[in-house]
């Protein structure tokens, strides 16, 4: 496993982007939002791989896990009696996640990215944000 986004809750997404972006130095990485969802806004600093997602208050805070097999970690985490908000992996247009919490309420996901390929509409749309 490998630690890919941190949660930070923010007020304002636009002025934590700008002072993240203009004031840190920062780059933004992802700026999309699909039907139904919240925006998804992440930065990072320059040349590092772990992205803070600047959050709005009252979704509540996540870390994201990346993993190689979404369904066979869920499966080995399970087993070790970890509790998952998701009974199965659910699947997305990027990928495989599903939803834990630990022992004290922090929420994490486990998530698999597909490979892009030239044909998927999501690597295409993606590279946009």
């Amino acid at each position: 496993m490998m630690l890919t986004h941190v949660t930070i809750v923010v007020k304002d997404q636009n002025a934590a982007l700008e002072f993240y972006t203009k004031r840190m130095g920062f780059e933004k990485k992802a700026d999309y939002q699909n039907p139904g969802q919240p925006r998804w806004l992440t930065v990072a600093p320059k040349g590092q791989n772990i992205e803070m997602v600047l959050w709005q208050p009252g979704i509540g805070t996540r870390w994201v896990l990346e993993v190689d097999d979404c369904r066979k970690t869920f499966a080995e985490l399970k087993a070790r009696g970890v509790k998952f908000i998701d009974p199965q992996p659910r699947e997305e247009g990027w990928g495989f996640a599903a939803d834990l919490v630990d022992p004290d309420g922090n929420h994490f996901t486990i998530h698999e990215t597909r490979k892009p390929s030239a044909t998927a509409d999501w690597a295409k749309t993606s590279k946009k944000a």
